[in-house]
């Protein structure tokens, strides 16, 4: 029976994760929402400790199958934005995962275990901070709802075999960006679950917008990303991305979300901030088509209409093109602008690291790290730094300073055992490399490092007993399945 309930958790799991962005209905007459209630019934179904251990393998999933983007300051901003907009929403758990994808489509998602996906694409499309909030918000709700586990509790009398069918299509159109892979599921079953998914979207779009409106957003934005989404329908031809073939953007639902901001009565509110529109910048240059010249494309953009955004396309574009005096010269005047700005400050250090001018850029990042203690991008700029200088050990226990609370991010898992193979310390590479490996899920590789780290070691009880309890860990796995 077990074994059965477990089955249905991870079928729901696909599901729920493909819930994707926003299908606006929203009614904010009198400011009041429709709470509904949630009770002991679905935590006997999924408790919260069973959708964090979901959580965590939907994780390793997405790591092994999806580009992720390895960039700190994209990481950084992302994740104190989600919790910001945590604070006035009705997420108790606020321990989150960020999943940031390699993909230029628009889309996000929210899992199970306080994971929230968002890809690149997302940036590219939302206009300003507010519109991209409204998103954020969206997805929150999810959480708050627990849509996970009450998605499980509908679907307890789901066909196993079907559902099986379903789930798969729903997968590949998830890692592949694929909507036909979707299509091809059995069709009665799918408008089965797609109509309770969107039971769902609706409620996730008013928990959403009350929450939008109360961490300070202007209300309209969210109708303005609805804009976005139909725009980007109409120029996408015959296969549109796949969440706006399951939640189609009608002009009614525009109408609606502009209607309800109306309603609401907030006399304006916040719609974009600079942070965003560096991080925006950042972004549209590293997604500009190679084919092109983005050097030649932004200076023209930033000689036409000199936007804090756009010139930070060019000091990216010019930085990638290895135009280090160029760049620096066009982030001193934006640094001039917002001289306390830790994000300039922060691609300041960038550049000075890229140039091989270590000392300079280990100057910056401890000023950044003297007002933002483990401050994430400043710290891992700090790891490579030292790691060029020579300075294995402290390049080594700044990394490890950050994976107190970035356990789970394996990008930092890398670097560690990058500056590790650089200091010739073997045995921890390996042990790096081992916990890198069952983050994404390949316990096969993970348990070769690690049997491989056992190898090497000496007159060391405290690591042996370590990586014992490591490769004891992945045989227990490997039982279970």
């Amino acid at each position: 029976m077990l074994a059965i309930q477990m089955k249905k958790i991870k079928l729901w799991a696909l599901i729920v994760l493909a819930i994707p962005l926003i299908s606006l209905s929203i009614s904010a007459q009198d400011g009041k929402l429709d709470i509904p209630a949630i009770g002991d019934r679905v935590s006997g179904v999924v408790s919260l400790e069973q959708e964090k251990a979901i959580g965590s393998q939907f994780l390793k999933q997405v790591y092994a199958q999806a580009p992720m983007i390895n960039d700190p300051l994209i990481q950084e901003y992302t994740e104190l934005l989600i919790y910001r907009i945590s604070e006035t929403s009705l997420v108790k758990d606020r321990d989150f995962k960020l999943v940031l994808i390699d993909d230029r489509s628009l889309n996000a998602f929210a899992a199970p275990g306080g994971i929230i996906g968002v890809n690149a694409g997302l940036f590219i499309h939302a206009d300003n901070e507010g519109q991209f909030a409204s998103v954020i918000a969206h997805e929150l709700a999810h959480v708050s709802q627990r849509h996970f586990a009450r998605g499980i509790l509908r679907g307890q009398d789901t066909n196993l075999a079907s559902a099986l069918v379903l789930i798969s299509s729903i997968a590949l159109a998830i890692v592949s960006n694929n909507p036909t892979a979707f299509i091809a599921g059995p069709a009665a079953l799918a408008q089965e679950q797609l109509r309770y998914s969107r039971v769902f979207e609706r409620e996730a779009d008013r928990f959403g917008f009350n929450n939008l409106i109360n961490a300070g957003y202007d209300p309209k934005t969210m109708g303005e990303m609805f804009e976005n989404m139909a725009q980007i329908r109409r120029l996408s031809g015959d296969i549109p991305p796949e969440f706006l073939l399951t939640h189609p953007v009608t002009s009614s639902r525009i109408s609606d979300a502009f209607n309800a901001a109306d309603q609401v009565g907030v006399d304006g509110g916040k719609t974009n901030s600079p942070e965003y529109q560096f991080i925006k910048g950042r972004i549209e240059a590293k997604y500009f088509n190679r084919n092109a010249n983005a050097e030649a494309y932004f200076k023209s953009q930033n000689d036409n209409k000199s936007t804090i955004q756009n010139s930070i396309s060019l000091v990216t574009a010019l930085t990638e093109n290895r135009k280090f005096d160029e760049a620096n010269e066009i982030l001193s005047k934006l640094i001039e602008n917002f001289p306390k700005n830790l994000i300039l400050q922060t691609i300041k250090a960038e550049i000075l690291f890229e140039a091989k001018s270590y000392d300079e850029a280990l100057n910056v990042v401890n000023s950044i790290l003297k007002v933002a203690p483990n401050n994430y991008p400043a710290s891992v700029i700090k790891g490579r730094v030292l790691a060029n200088k020579g300075e294995f050990l402290f390049a080594e226990q700044v990394i490890r300073d950050q994976l107190i609370k970035k356990n789970q991010n394996p990008n930092l898992w890398l670097l560690l055992s990058e500056i590790q193979r650089s200091a010739k310390n073997i045995t921890g590479y390996h042990m790096s490399r081992g916990e890198y490996y069952l983050l994404l899920g390949k316990d096969q590789e993970a348990m070769n490092e690690f049997q491989f780290a056992l190898r090497l070691v000496r007159n060391n009880f405290q690591v042996t007993e370590s990586i014992m309890t490591k490769i004891n860990e992945i045989k227990k796995n490997q039982r279970r399945r």
